[in-house]
């Protein structure tokens, strides 16, 4: 029993692993295309052309949202951000459910784990839930609550000194502020949100210069540790999960909850039980994907597994958050219409799919348990090159190439200003980008004190003193 308890488990982390190990090169390539968008594509802040619910303010909404990548936490941080400013309730509604589902990353995710099929369902099913999800808001929207909950968040955050970050629209944080010449005080999310904002203010020429310089370099390596950081937990979470769920969840579970055999009403209670597994899942943003692979090896409905995929701006983490921001009424207000629409998009897109034909046949491919995730085949080299490239990246964000700042922290290596914690060392004043580093140095001073403290690098990464 002992035995065979330890068998299932390194099998199941060899599923897990071996589905990241297919997938890395995907979601990190994704990632640097996202961080490229984000860094070089002009993005105004959208309130003003969002306040209205007509077709453009939905378009504009959506294009929006598929560029603005991010985990759901994020999305709904952002969200929250252009409803407080006037945007109206569809369209960011839509902007939430775009940035999280109608992404690169997400995308090529998709296409490694499940197959081109699904991938044409998430982003055809996607503009599909966006338009339904649209009629739904426009015949059952209650106006007046909506419009007390923005004065009602207004106020409240207004009076508790919260702003959101003019870099992401998360909130922003007192530790994390500046005063631009103009008198007004701004507050970001993160220091590299801030970073991001004081390199942008700087910056000069277009885009193509920018790649030419070690400083433009910098920004997307910035953004791209940014979009790590909001996403890396979902996605080693779902990927871990998914390896038990296949090894331990015998087929009779899948069995009573999924009913079985073709027909109108099997769709529909499929779609319906894969929005609501998402719900209790507690697995968001591109975390959901892997586990959307276990349902599908459980023999799910096509239905079922692409609603699932849908669903993961309603489970409950972050319908919680909805609680904190908008109350009880408008978080059920926008459960009611996410799980419809998810659910009703589900069995939408099989059905479009049966009638085509184009329906994958689950019976025709290899188990998780029978594949071999580590070869060396394509996924290896592309791998190779990916986790290069994404340490290339790291390596000029770590080194501070082309960062905003006149000082280095000695103990790891990026750039600050004197904003931050600072101390003096044998007549040598040094600054840091945090307390955890300035409480490394006053540790073991003697291993960082040879560090030149003030170093200014030109754009193009070459270095000299400024004593």
């Amino acid at each position: 029993m002992q035995v065979a308890l330890l068998d299932g488990i390194f099998e199941s982390l060899r599923i897990g692993v071996g589905f990241l190990w297919t997938a890395a090169w995907a979601i990190i390539m994704g990632l640097v295309i996202t961080s490229l968008v984000q860094v070089y594509v002009s993005k105004e802040r959208m309130a003003n052309v969002l306040g209205e619910g007509d077709l453009s303010g939905l378009t504009k909404a959506t294009l929006f949202g598929a560029a603005s990548s991010g985990c759901s936490f994020g999305a709904v941080a952002i969200g929250k951000g252009l409803f407080k400013k006037g945007a109206h309730t569809v369209n960011f509604l839509a902007f939430m459910f775009a940035s999280t589902n109608l992404i690169v990353e997400l995308g090529l995710m998709i296409l490694i784990l499940l197959g081109w099929e699904f991938l044409v369902a998430e982003l055809l099913g996607g503009v599909i839930l966006i338009a339904v999800m649209a009629l739904l808001v426009h015949l059952t929207l209650p106006e007046n609550l909506f419009d007390q909950v923005r004065r009602e968040l207004n106020q409240r955050d207004d009076e508790g000194g919260i702003t959101e970050d003019p870099t992401c629209g998360m909130e922003g944080k007192d530790e994390y502020s500046l005063t631009t010449d103009g008198g007004e005080t701004l507050k970001f999310c993160s220091k590299g949100c801030m970073e991001t904002y004081e390199q942008e203010a700087a910056s000069s020429g277009g885009w193509r210069d920018e790649l030419l310089s070690w400083g433009g370099w910098y920004k997307i390596g910035n953004q791209y540790r940014k979009e790590w950081s909001m996403i890396w937990k979902d996605i080693i979470a779902g990927f871990l999960i998914s390896g038990f769920v296949i090894v331990f969840v015998p087929q009779w579970v899948w069995n009573s909850l999924f009913l079985q055999g073709d027909g109108l009403l099997v769709s529909a209670e499929n779609a319906i039980m894969g929005v609501t597994i998402a719900v209790l899942s507690f697995v968001g943003s591109m975390g959901n994907v892997p586990f959307a692979v276990a349902l599908w090896g459980g023999g799910i409905s096509f239905a079922g597994v692409i609603a699932f995929v849908y669903a993961d701006l309603i489970t409950i983490p972050v319908l919680n958050i909805y609680r904190k921001y908008y109350g009880w009424k408008v978080m059920l207000y926008i459960l009611g219409v996410f799980f419809v629409t998810m659910a009703f998009t589900g069995f939408l897109m099989e059905e479009l799919f049966n009638a085509l034909g184009i329906v994958p046949n689950l019976a025709g491919g290899q188990t998780a348990s029978e594949q071999m995730y580590f070869e060396l085949n394509y996924t290896f080299y592309l791998n190779i090159i990916a986790f290069a490239l994404s340490g290339f990246l790291l390596y000029v964000y770590r080194r501070g190439l082309g960062a905003p700042g006149t000082f280095r922290d000695p103990v790891c290596g990026m750039r600050t200003d004197d904003s931050g914690p600072s101390i003096t060392h044998d007549g040598e004043t040094y600054y840091f980008c945090s307390k955890q580093c300035k409480r490394a140095f006053e540790n073991q001073p003697s291993e960082f004190s040879h560090v030149q403290p003030t170093v200014v690098e030109s754009d193009r990464g070459q270095s000299h003193d400024n004593h």
